[in-house]
């Protein structure tokens, strides 16, 4: 496990409200870390939109970030400067918890600990 897996594990899937996440680098647009199994490829999310061969329906959005949702769950995606995380949850999680995790993450002070990740600070 690579230290962006690892901080994706340690701040994200560890809250229990997050079944599955990645950080994609927006220069370089490809995935540079993601939770085992999760595979994300190129796709626009507007409105009501699909995502991994499911429907879902924006419920919250602001300039940083996009919270879509479906009868299964949902999908967080938070924009830094430099990257993109995108987090899931399934029925059961917490919305809410998800994407406070997703957001902290973004801004967090603690990543400059990890060099590929000093983009996520605001």
């Amino acid at each position: 496990m690579n230290q962006l897996q690892a901080l994706l594990n340690d701040s994200l899937i560890r809250t229990k409200h997050v079944e599955n996440a990645a950080i994609i680098d927006i220069m370089e647009r490809q995935v540079c870390a993601s939770t085992f199994g999760f595979n994300v490829r190129d796709q626009r999310l507007e409105g009501e939109d699909y995502f991994k061969e499911k429907y879902y329906k924006c419920v919250r959005a602001d300039e940083h970030s996009i919270c879509v949702q479906n009868a299964d769950g949902g999908l967080i995606v938070v924009k830094t400067k430099a990257f993109i995380l995108v987090a899931t949850y399934r029925v059961g999680m917490y919305p809410s918890v998800c994407m406070e995790a997703v957001e902290t993450l973004g801004r967090r002070n603690a990543c400059i600990c990890v060099p590929a990740c000093w983009h996520l600070i605001d």
